[in-house]
Formats: C-alpha cells, sequence, structure tokens
C-alpha cells in the first residue's frame, strides 16, 4: 500500500516514543517493529544508512529518521490533530523549545555516567536548565503548546516519562515538586492525555534496565 507506515524503534528510547505518541496523537495505524541495537538488523541499516540508530519513520517504503525530523514529517504529512499551533510565532516557538530541549540532553546524561563532584557539577547544571523550562518555556501553561498537546510537549516527554527513572538509577533529586511546580503539573497532565497514557514505558522495568546501564557506565 502507498500510505503503509512503520516504525522501527528499541525500547526504551524516548526518541522512539516521540514518534509513537505523535502517530497516535493524529489516530494513525502503524507496523512497529523492535530493534536489537546491540545486533542491529538489515533492515535499519538499509533505512538508516548514515546514522544506523532508531527511530527510523517509514512511510510508503522511504524512510525518515532523527525523531525532531520525524515529527515535522508526521505534522506536515497528516494535518488533522495538529502537533503545531496556527500563529507563525508560535509555532516558532514551539520549535525552538523542542530543539532547546534536545540541545541540553547532554546535560542529562552527564548526571547519569558520572559520581561525586562530576556528577554534582552537572547536577546543577541540569537543575539550571530545567528551571529555564519550567520559568520561560512553560510558565502558566498547563501545556508546553498551551492548553492543546503539541510538538514540545512530546519532544520533552523524557522529563515525564524518563528523568525520575534516571534521577533514581543515578541517586539524585533533581525535579523536586517544590522548585519546578509547573513541570510538576505539567508531567501529571502529560501523562493522562489519550494516545499516550496506553502506551507508557513500564517504570519498573526501566528503572532495573537503567540501573544495569549506569554500573555498566561507571565501571568502565
Amino acid at each position: 500500500m502507498e500510505d503503509w507506515v512503520k516504525v522501527l524503534g528499541a525500547w526504551p528510547s524516548p526518541y522512539c516514543y516521540r514518534v509513537l505518541w505523535a502517530l497516535n496523537l493524529k489516530s494513525l495505524k502503524y507496523e512497529y517493529l523492535e530493534e536489537d541495537l546491540a545486533n542491529k538488523t538489515d533492515l535499519l541499516l538499509q533505512y538508516n544508512p548514515v546514522y544506523k540508530k532508531v527511530p527510523v519513520l517509514v512511510h510508503g517504503g522511504k524512510p525518515i529518521s532523527e525523531s525532531l525530523v520525524i515529527l515535522e514529517y508526521i505534522e506536515e504529512t497528516w494535518p488533522q490533530n495538529p502537533l503545531l499551533p496556527q500563529d507563525p510565532y508560535d509555532r516558532a516557538m514551539a520549535r525552538f523549545w523542542a530543539k532547546f530541549g534536545d540541545d541540553k540532553s547532554p546535560v542529562f546524561m552527564a548526571i547519569f555516567i558520572t559520581v561525586g563532584e562530576e556528577q554534582e557539577k552537572a547536577a546543577k547544571e541540569a537543575k539550571e536548565q530545567l528551571k529555564i523550562l519550567e520559568e520561560q518555556a512553560l510558565g502558566e501553561k498547563k501545556l508546553f503548546c498551551g492548553n492543546r498537546i503539541g510538538l514540545t510537549d512530546i519532544a520533552l516527554e523524557w522529563i515525564a516519562g524518563w528523568l525520575d527513572v534516571i534521577e533514581e538509577a543515578a541517586g539524585l533529586n533533581l525535579l523536586e515538586a517544590e522548585s519546578f511546580p509547573h513541570l510538576h503539573a505539567w508531567i501529571q497532565k502529560f501523562k493522562e492525555v489519550p494516545g499516550i497514557k496506553e502506551q507508557l514505558p513500564d517504570r519498573h522495568e526501566m528503572l532495573i534496565y537503567y540501573k544495569q546501564k549506569r554500573e555498566m557506565f561507571i565501571a568502565s
């Protein structure tokens, strides 16, 4: 079929969940193919020969990689249930904050793979970035895109579904409710959105996974 959709992904990558949730919010049917990143399939190498990583969206036989690019493609291809605002400025701001989240992801990775003073330094920087999101990106809004779930919310989904797991695995507490009340309210609202709440990754399984990952990083 000309419009068949496949997603190549790997649990529990937040970048892959972005794509799945965007498709869900658009009420689109798709086939999901789980990849073992330690033993990448020929299909993944065929569809993403440049980066050789997930996620990859395949639409009508044509592959698109990089999660933010995929989100934009989904929005342009299937305009129903829009993920971007109508106003050009608001659209630009949605893209700005989505990119900000991705640009700052190494800061949060650092708290996960370091210990001691190095981890303390990373934790301080991570809190500074969360404060920017709390005060400048979200503010008093219920969702990053206003009253409707949008591209920025999906792009920052790692805060809602992954950050507390990574905190626990790393022995930290960054996102304190008293310091980040707006982000905490957003997390609760995000997790209740139809199309997302039915497909949240299992926290217990993720915690086991990330604790093992952290032990590997610290030991290396």
